[in-house]
């Protein structure tokens, strides 16, 4: 296996446990309870982000960039929403 799925298996692992984290988190019935999930999920999400800018770095994670348009469209949509 080539660096770059590894790479893409653990991003794609990693999002899951976050979002796993984040639901803890919401559901969390006690102070104490929230509070592990909340360090756990900023804990994890950190991870993520290092495996993000490396795979990006190496050029193993494309973005591209919104049209304005449609950002206009997005925003427009929502504001008028309330």
């Amino acid at each position: 296996m080539e660096d770059r799925d590894l790479m893409e298996n653990e991003l794609l692992v990693i999002k899951g446990v976050c979002d796993l984290y984040l639901h803890g988190t919401i559901e969390s019935t006690t102070a104490e309870v929230h509070e592990a999930f909340q360090c756990a999920l900023e804990e994890t999400l950190n991870i993520q982000n290092k495996i993000y800018n490396l795979m990006s770095e190496k050029g193993w994670y494309q973005t591209e960039e919104a049209e304005q348009t449609k950002l206009d469209q997005t925003k427009q949509k929502f504001s008028n929403a309330n």
